[in-house]
């Protein structure tokens, strides 16, 4: 890691095997506040903020696929962690992908919740990274929250669940939006360079060698907003084929790897379908030496 640059690092405590959870893009590791505590009772829990959000460093480079990478096996030697457990959500899944490929004797296993797209796993059969891409310029904004919905982050983050039908905690949204001197929800911390910067660093990754679990949302629950919009619907019933082929050659091609299926649920499936990950994660270690 750089030596100007910090990351934020959770730790929800418990004993056992560590584990590390990686956020989607857009997210902090509060995201996983509400989650990561339940897995205590078996493993030291940790979260890392990637550079470019929240409380962590905002370097103007470093955020191509491998850099990511390399920041995670710098906290590890931080906090001298042996083989732990890399849990990543969405575009986690590139990080996961590059640690495992390349290192894969510093890792026990891979968990990927709904993060095994093209970014993380691409080996010219499944979906490609254009696809992706094409798919969010499909996809419609929501509308922005009114002066009403800004007014506290409780409000903003009771607008956030009518819009995306899930529950995100209160401090990951305060971590990913600034807050104006009267208490309301300003702007996103993040400009939306990083965002861009992390995208144009990805990198096909085929030669994943550590032991993987990678959890698909497909079909995918859209929430009740993305819902109504015809052209959104559309647009995921077509992603949700390219989902199942992804997640069929992941199956075939990552060398012992778990693939399991979430039908209808959110693209957050540790928060949509929180008892089913908990128990096909708690499954998947078992098994893990």
């Amino acid at each position: 890691m750089d030596h100007d640059v910090r990351l934020e690092v959770l730790d929800w405590g418990g004993s056992g095997r560590p584990m590390i959870f990686l956020a989607g893009l857009g997210n902090t590791a509060h995201v996983f506040d509400d989650f990561a505590p339940k897995l205590t009772a078996d493993h030291h829990v940790y979260g890392i903020t990637r550079r470019g959000f929240g409380a962590s460093s905002m370097p103007a480079s470093g955020y191509d696929a491998d850099r990511l990478g390399d920041d995670v096996l710098a906290v590890l030697d931080s906090l001298k962690l042996t083989r732990p457990v890399l849990v990543g959500h969405s575009i986690a899944g590139e990080e996961l992908s590059s640690v495992g490929s390349r290192h894969p004797e510093r890792v026990a296993a891979l968990v990927y919740l709904d993060a095994g797209y093209a970014y993380a796993f691409d080996n010219g059969k499944g979906m490609t990274m254009d696809q992706l891409l094409e798919l969010q310029k499909k996809v419609p904004r929501p509308p922005e929250p009114s002066v009403a919905d800004r007014a506290s982050f409780t409000a903003f983050q009771a607008w956030d669940k009518r819009m995306n039908g899930i529950r995100v905690p209160e401090a990951e949204l305060r971590e990913s939006f600034g807050s104006l001197p009267d208490g309301s929800v300003g702007k996103p911390r993040t400009p939306p360079t990083v965002p861009s910067a992390i995208l144009a660093g990805v990198k096909k990754f085929a030669d994943i060698r550590a032991s993987a679990l990678a959890i698909y949302a497909v079909p995918k629950d859209l929430g009740p907003w993305l819902t109504k919009d015809p052209a959104a619907r559309a647009a995921f019933q077509s992603f949700d084929g390219l989902t199942e082929r992804q997640a069929a050659e992941f199956e075939n091609a990552v060398p012992g790897a778990r693939v399991v299926r979430l039908p209808n649920a959110n693209h957050y499936v540790f928060i949509s379908n929180e008892a089913d990950v908990l128990r096909e994660m708690r499954a998947f270690l078992a098994t893990v030496k």
